[in-house]
């Protein structure tokens, strides 16, 4: 591949697009997380109480950074933190009632965006554009 490619400047101007455009609308919404909150929020919801190292690869955040995003998520009574029954080094993350109660408007601000990303996709069009997504993903996994 000797022609230089864009792919990796585009995904990066699209994340941070995106990242301030679900912000605002979560905002909008008085939802009160942001949309870094929003991934780790939206991991727990498909699997509650979970400890923090399934939750880096869940959310392929580094833990120093998961870390500091569950302090603040722990201050605004989002998350709970405890220690595991079974092994005491071991914190298990667990969703309160505050964040369970977002779920619905959550889902229908993501479901915002779903739509503007895809404006003027075909179905067809979605389903090759995830499946290299999904590449470019397990390549990077990968390393």
């Amino acid at each position: 591949m000797s022609q230089k490619r864009e792919g990796g400047y585009l995904i990066s101007q699209i994340h941070q697009l995106s990242g301030r455009i679900f912000s605002k609308k979560l905002r909008d919404s008085q939802i009160d997380i942001n949309h870094a909150q929003g991934r780790i929020i939206f991991a727990l919801w498909k699997k509650d109480q979970i400890p923090i190292n399934d939750l880096v690869i869940e959310t392929s955040l580094s833990k120093s950074t998961l870390t500091t995003m569950l302090e603040r998520l722990e201050k605004s009574g989002h998350i709970l933190r405890k220690q595991s029954d079974v092994d005491k080094r071991i914190i298990i993350v667990c969703l309160t009632h505050k964040s369970s109660s977002l779920r619905a408007d959550y889902q229908n601000v993501s479901s915002e965006m779903i739509d503007l990303f895809y404006k003027g996709f075909t179905e067809d069009e979605i389903s090759q554009f995830e499946l290299s997504l999904k590449i470019i993903l397990k390549n990077l996994k990968d390393i």
